[in-house]
């Protein structure tokens, strides 16, 4: 009895092997390994734009970060009806069917930039509600689940602002490296995170803080100030957290991988972005040096935006390298360099043509208003109806660039 006993136990832990164990993402060496225990090299895109909006993609210029986007589109239709528009617009840009097609192309992953504000009780996106992050989130993370997506959630905007310029949505000056306040919120904040999806398998992990570090600012005060950051933000995480990975982004953009020492955590996967270099291996030899020397994974989180031979020949180079990749962005507007386009609506030229008008008081705005209200309304309605995946034209160039297969 004892030895039949002592087989079924043997034969339960041989079934039991640390494949079916693992579950959660996990590093191994240079390489990030999948659920099964394999590596798993990151094939996707960003969802910009979604929140965290992007004047670019609006088809603007100087008005470029979401606070400044959403001042233009209440001076030109007020409060509420701008309330009214955030509404529909965080419905319609993102849904189960843009996941699916995303799905379909062949990715493995995508990468979603959020506010930090929308976790807290600022007015963001025409809401104040502390829980709107998660609702969002749980949602696109639910569709994920569905199609065998993973997921990296990206703070794109840190309280004070890590970047000091428009993408962090702050005051042109990386506060957050100064102020105490606005670290322990934002530690704060991932905690909170990590703690709600503490046991998500559908989530890889959890990329930090976006680009922080300008290049125009002060390096040798600021670098150093990023490792503590990151290593005060970890602690938090891991005090509700053991199971997913953390992205750390260089200074300078995610460009510069000097501030950091040796790994501090055994899920540690360092991230660079690259855009309009050449796309070749001396442009990356620097983060590959660095993986090689700590035996740690690296990943470009954001690149693209560039013509399609481009776009290829730096994916195989990544490839080739063992460099999981996320392009920017899936979806923009009149614009072919991303997965998808959608067409510009009829009078929007008027909402272009707005905000990029230079209004520095209240007459400069009184005056710049456009005359026909109802036409601009007309105009931002178009936007909300031609951004739904249904009206969006996929760039089959570059889907095929990046190794995906267009719909048929």
């Amino acid at each position: 009895m004892f030895k039949k006993f002592t087989c079924i136990c043997l034969l339960a832990l041989a079934c039991y092997s640390p494949v079916t164990a693992q579950q959660f993402f996990s590093v191994n060496g240079k390489n990030v390994t999948g659920p099964d225990g394999k590596p798993f090299a990151m094939k996707g895109t960003n969802l910009g734009n979604w929140l965290v909006p992007e004047g670019y993609m609006f088809g603007f210029k100087d008005v470029n970060s979401p606070r400044l986007i959403n001042q233009t589109i209440t001076e030109l239709i007020g409060p509420d009806e701008a309330r009214t528009f955030w509404k529909k617009f965080l419905e319609v840009y993102i849904t189960a069917e843009d996941i699916h097609y995303l799905k379909s192309t062949g990715m493995n992953s995508i990468r979603i930039p959020f506010n930090y504000r929308l976790f807290t009780t600022e007015d963001y996106m025409g809401s104040s509600n502390p829980a709107r992050g998660f609702e969002y989130l749980d949602r696109v993370i639910g569709w994920c689940k569905k199609e065998k997506l993973y997921v990296l959630l990206d703070m794109h905007c840190a309280p004070g602002g890590q970047t000091g310029d428009n993408i962090d949505d702050g005051y042109g000056y990386p506060f957050l490296f100064e102020s105490r306040a606005s670290q322990e919120q934002c530690t704060a904040i991932w905690k909170r995170i990590a703690l709600h999806y503490q046991n998500e398998k559908t989530i890889i992990g959890y990329d930090l803080l976006n680009e922080p570090i300008a290049h125009y600012f002060d390096k040798d005060h600021f670098n150093p100030l990023l490792e503590p950051l990151y290593k005060m933000i970890t602690k938090a995480i891991r005090s509700v957290d053991k199971n997913h990975l953390l992205f750390l982004g260089g200074a300078q953009w995610d460009s510069n991988f000097q501030p950091f020492e040796k790994p501090f955590d055994s899920k540690l996967v360092y991230t660079f972005h690259k855009y309009w270099t050449p796309p070749t291996k001396p442009m990356v030899q620097d983060y590959i040096d660095f993986s090689n020397k700590y035996n740690v994974p690296v990943y470009c989180g954001e690149t693209g935006e560039n013509e399609d031979a481009w776009v290829e020949t730096f994916r195989k180079m990544l490839d080739s390298n063992n460099i999981g990749w996320h392009y920017w962005p899936y979806k923009k507007i009149d614009n072919s360099r991303g997965i998808v386009s959608f067409g510009k609506p009829a009078f929007y030229d008027s909402v272009i043509a707005y905000a990029a008008i230079q209004k520095n008081n209240f007459e400069d705005i009184r005056k710049s208003r456009p005359a026909d209200a109802a036409l601009i309304k007309k105009a931002l309605d178009g936007f909300l109806e031609n951004c739904r995946f249904k009206n969006c034209v996929q760039n089959a160039g570059y889907i095929r660039a990046l190794g995906f297969i267009p719909k048929q």
